[in-house]
């Protein structure tokens, strides 16, 4: 749901098993991922990334798995970024989140209701300077630098919610 809709049905896409495991749900044939809703959370959280992102994906989840804290994660793929163990993208790519209520989901249509999509553009190492944005938003959907000058620098858009 929240790939752009040229790419959803060509999408790579990881989710749950009826075990509980996370694991590849279908096989991709493009250049997008996405994560299907974690069932074990209240409310629809889904997202789509570009495939270049994977690997960054990927190793996040994988140190989460392992019990580490959101600063320890960063710190570690910010250290593999600079030592090219772990790669990043060289141009901008775009994450894609969607989320909303479950009282909102229709199963049968696979449609949200009053969803709220929002984008994130990685572009490693960019900062304000280098961009032209701001550290932060002055009005609802303004895009501004987050993380900026780390492996983990990203432009972010919040459209004003309606």
């Amino acid at each position: 749901m929240a790939a752009p809709s040229d790419k959803q049905a060509g999408a790579k896409v990881y989710g749950y098993g009826t075990d509980g495991t996370f694991k590849i749900l279908r096989e991709g044939s493009n250049d997008f991922v996405c994560l299907a809703d974690d069932p074990k959370k209240e409310d629809i959280g889904v997202s789509c990334y570009l495939a270049e992102l994977d690997a960054f994906m990927e190793r996040g989840r994988v140190l989460a798995k392992e019990g580490k804290n959101q600063k320890e994660i960063f710190d570690i793929r910010e250290k593999e970024v600079k030592e090219g163990t772990l790669k990043m993208p060289k141009q901008s790519s775009t994450l894609y989140v969607l989320s909303g209520s479950k009282d909102n989901y229709d199963a049968a249509t696979g449609s949200l209701k009053n969803g709220y999509l929002r984008y994130v553009v990685y572009i490693p190492f960019a900062t304000a300077e280098s961009t032209g944005l701001p550290l932060k938003p002055d009005v609802p959907g303004m895009p501004w630098i987050m993380d900026p000058g780390t492996h983990r620098a990203h432009i972010m858009i919040n459209p004003p919610k309606p």
